[in-house]
């Protein structure tokens, strides 16, 4: 767990879920995550963020999304992968280290600020490696029926302690504290 004390920021992982839970529509859609949640609504997060840790699967998907106005300053961006894109991206340093190294990089280059864990599939390694402290749920008022959801199978306990609860508009930010971390696994 960080140490907010010393200046360390915190590994938060940070999603919008439909109400259904899922956080990515058929086909990993996000387009409904625009109509609802804008980088304004809740500047807080915003600002509490130096870093973010994204997967390979988020960044293609925010690619594809990147037409629309979904601008949000995270700070510096790392997107954890096997196999970096054939063309580079000036905006993200691409990261091929195991995951410790990678959130160990990620928390560098956030300056005391929080970590940001985006993306189901490295959130969910995080969360089973015990390395992060805190989770934000965008609640946004949709079903979805299918999709991605919150959380993979698989995944185990995880106990957490609601620590806040605020609304923008439409859409309910729920935030938590992970209490007990999950076991360590090698998958």
């Amino acid at each position: 767990m960080s140490d907010v004390s010393t200046g360390t920021g915190k590994v938060v992982v940070n999603r919008a879920m439909s109400l259904d839970g899922f956080i990515a529509g058929p086909g990993h859609a996000m387009d409904w995550v625009a109509e609802h949640l804008t980088a304004d609504m809740f500047p807080e997060v915003m600002a509490a963020t130096g870093a973010m840790l994204i997967g390979r699967g988020t960044y293609e998907v925010a690619k594809r999304m990147s037409a629309q106005d979904t601008a949000y300053d995270g700070g510096a961006q790392f997107v954890l992968t096997h196999e970096p894109p054939g063309e580079p991206d000036p905006a993200v340093t691409f990261l091929t280290c195991d995951l410790e190294a990678a959130v160990d990089t990620a928390r560098g280059a956030a300056g005391g600020g929080n970590l940001e864990i985006l993306g189901a599939d490295v959130a969910a390694q995080c969360l089973r490696r015990g390395l992060v402290d805190e989770i934000l749920v965008y609640v946004v008022p949709v079903l979805l029926g299918d999709g991605v959801r919150f959380s993979p199978p698989g995944l185990g306990r995880v106990d957490l302690e609601p620590s806040g609860a605020t609304r923008s508009g439409a859409v309910t930010m729920l935030r938590f504290r992970v209490r007990k971390q999950a076991r360590p696994s090698s998958g």
